[in-house]
């Protein structure tokens, strides 16, 4: 009681009761329509960007009072104005850290999930065809053609890669079946110089910044012309030129790791960002919560992106999380978000374009829900019918396949014809069954390259190793891969 008779007189002081009154002043109410993340109302770019990632409170004046804490906190909106001018017990405000919280007699909880669930911003309907009144950045002939042509590029990848596998050509394979608009439509949103933190469903964003098919191939048969020197799996790539951080297996360990990489980009005044990628089941993984929490008190300039696919696995989303999706998860930790159709590339585009001026201009992290479907299994290593229908698989595969929805816009724009798209195709897989071919036939790394480029001098447990392994191998020659250099 003592305590709180203090608190009560700081309030009631002309200094704080000015600087609270100010925040209310300045504060404009927020309208039932505020949990829409995009202005439907223009169809410019400029409205767009302005109002995209928006806050859903706008406030007409400087606030001294904890003016980060207001313009973030959803709470604020049921503040009553008239919590200044009286002085009972249930008008006066609590001197808390972070900011003033006001007091109320009447005891009510937080709901614990919104009635209606947030809108999912797109441009293109199901048949690729740009919706009235939408707003969008707008795509050129040459960026929307290139654009095109790597989610051909990377469905292509994963049909032919994928059957190397099933012939026991590769030790694995992983595919981005469904999914090409979310990895191939951000990349174009970004620039060379954003440092990319993916999961493993993010090789188009490598593709898209000039790694070459042949490179993919020679990373998936772990041959000497690897960069990892094939001591990683297939599928995890890395290319230092590109300014992509090489993949890691366990889950939504990128994720903390990116916001220190935006931070170091932030202190070096960089005019870049960091982006990482991750699905829905890592955001049930304790580093997106410390990623995101780390990354909204420090300001960092980093894009978080989800693929929420509907599937961590065999996990359905409802029996991952209770709440609405993923994008409510950002508000929680004051950070804007959106979601956005992850199957219409134009929307992808436009969300990560506006979503890299916030964190570029402002140094704030922005999260990005996009919605989407596996279409393939998991993995090489799965069997997705044991527990989702083939049916369901179908529908996503056809009616809402996001590579044939942008043809027909370009198509509708009359920059692609069947000619076209038929060359396209042929020349795609001439490349990649000769690519596979050659990387077949690049030797393997050499045995000492397990142990080097980690230390300048390898240390005595390392050499110890090696001595071993060498021996192992001259005890046991059958068991070892004759391919492979001693």
């Amino acid at each position: 009681m003592i305590w709180l008779r203090r608190s009560r007189t700081i309030a009631q002081t002309p200094k704080y009761k000015y600087g609270l009154l100010l925040g209310v002043i300045g504060f404009q109410s927020c309208n039932s329509s505020s949990q829409h993340l995009h202005a439907s109302s223009s169809s410019s770019s400029t409205n767009y960007d302005r109002h995209l990632l928006s806050s859903p409170c706008k406030y007409s004046t400087a606030i001294n009072v904890s003016d980060k804490l207001l313009k973030s906190t959803v709470a604020l909106k049921h503040l009553d104005s008239t919590a200044f001018g009286n002085h009972s017990d249930n008008e006066q405000a609590l001197d808390f850290p972070g900011g003033k919280v006001s007091y109320t007699s009447e005891m009510r909880f937080i709901s614990e999930s919104l009635e209606k669930r947030i809108p999912c911003y797109r441009v293109l309907d199901d048949n690729g065809e740009v919706i009235n009144g939408s707003d969008f950045e707008e795509v050129s002939k040459e960026v929307a053609l290139k654009m095109y042509n790597a989610m051909v590029t990377l469905q292509m990848m994963d049909s032919i890669f994928y059957e190397a596998q099933r012939q026991g050509r590769i030790s694995f394979y992983l595919t981005s079946m469904g999914e090409e608009a979310i990895s191939i439509a951000s990349a174009a949103a970004l620039s060379s110089d954003d440092c990319i933190l993916p999961q493993y469903r993010e090789p188009g964003v490598l593709l898209w910044r000039g790694f070459t098919i042949q490179e993919f191939a020679n990373q998936l048969f772990g041959n000497k012309a690897d960069y990892g020197k094939g001591r990683q799996m297939p599928i995890h790539y890395g290319s230092n030129k590109h300014n992509y951080i090489t993949i890691s297996s366990p889950i939504a360990t990128q994720l903390p790791q990116a916001v220190g990489v935006a931070y170091s980009l932030k202190m070096d005044k960089k005019d870049a960002c960091a982006v990482t990628y991750t699905g829905d089941g890592g955001t049930s993984e304790g580093d997106f919560h410390a990623a995101l929490n780390f990354a909204a008190v420090t300001d960092s300039p980093v894009i978080f992106i989800c693929r929420n696919n509907g599937w961590a696995i065999s996990t359905n989303v409802s029996e991952q999380f209770r709440s609405d999706g993923v994008v409510l998860k950002g508000q929680a930790y004051g950070i804007q978000s959106i979601r956005v159709d992850g199957n219409d590339a134009l929307a992808v585009y436009s969300a990560i374009h506006s979503a890299r001026k916030v964190a570029i201009t402002e140094k704030r992290p922005v999260l990005v829900e996009a919605l989407t479907y596996r279409v393939g299994h998991h993995s090489t290593s799965d069997d997705s019918t044991k527990y989702r229908p083939v049916d369901e698989i179908e529908y996503w595969k056809s009616a809402r396949n996001p590579v044939n929805r942008f043809r027909n816009w370009i198509e509708s724009n009359g920059w692609w014809s069947d000619t076209e798209e038929a060359e396209l195709r042929s020349s795609l897989k001439k490349q990649l069954l000769q690519a596979i071919q050659a990387a077949e036939k690049t030797e393997k790394s050499a045995v000492a390259d397990l142990f080097t480029d980690v230390y300048d001098v390898p240390p005595k447990n390392l050499r110890e190793q090696e001595k071993q392994l060498r021996e192992t191998i001259k005890k046991y020659p059958q068991d070892y891969p004759s391919d492979v250099p001693v």
